[in-house]
């Protein structure tokens, strides 16, 4: 896998594949969870149904999440999967072969520590190797999280009915016309004019 493959990228507003800073320590090991990070964990009825489904991490965005987390506390594979459910509103909840495969990378890498408890629970600790990395990618990580929170609002806003009424009108109409129109460039050029114009009318409400 070549090296821009090998996790999140610390500015990725331009690039979600790529490399967070300082990971390219830590290429070994990456091919085994490469392919679970991606996945979408489960999406719920609060904006899932049956269509296609949305990522809300990229690829190696999961560990950064991880980590901050661990920042604030201990905590067990379980708890981590709730966490993660409750950043994201209920809207993106990991399931287990999302969870710790990404755990067991970043173990390897040294960025987390897994003791066992009485029980058979392992409780899991951020390292100060991983403090570090988290540190490096800071800014990656506020990105994330705008992100995560912005994502939240598309979903709340499509459940209310006449919204999403609305959302679905305005596709339905675009793709006619657009897609299936004999549509002049001058007309494409209005229609970009009514949808700047509608989304500068929506951003100044107060």
């Amino acid at each position: 896998m070549q090296d821009h493959h090998e996790g999140c990228c610390k500015h990725a507003e331009h690039q979600h594949e790529g490399c967070c800073k300082g990971e390219e320590r830590h290429h070994e090991g990456c091919n085994k969870e490469h392919h679970h990070e991606h996945g979408c964990g489960h999406r719920h009825g609060r904006g899932g149904g049956g269509g296609r489904r949305q990522r809300f991490f990229g690829h190696g965005e999961l560990r950064l999440v991880i980590l901050d987390i661990l920042t604030r506390d201990a905590s067990h594979g379980y708890e981590l999967i709730k966490a993660i459910e409750t950043l994201t509103q209920g809207n993106y909840t990991p399931s287990p072969g999302v969870i710790y495969p990404t755990l067991d990378f970043l173990q390897d890498q040294s960025l987390i520590a897994i003791r066992d408890e009485e029980g058979g629970r392992k409780q899991i600790t951020i390292t100060e190797q991983g403090l570090q990395w988290l540190e490096e990618n800071q800014e990656h990580l506020e990105h994330i999280h705008e992100r995560i929170k912005a994502r939240c609002v598309g979903f709340e806003l499509r459940k209310n009915p006449q919204m999403k009424r609305a959302l679905e009108n305005f596709k339905a109409v675009l793709d006619l016309r657009v897609n299936h129109g004999d549509t002049s460039e001058a007309q494409i050029k209005k229609i970009i004019g009514i949808i700047d114009r509608a989304s500068l009318d929506i951003t100044q409400l107060d």
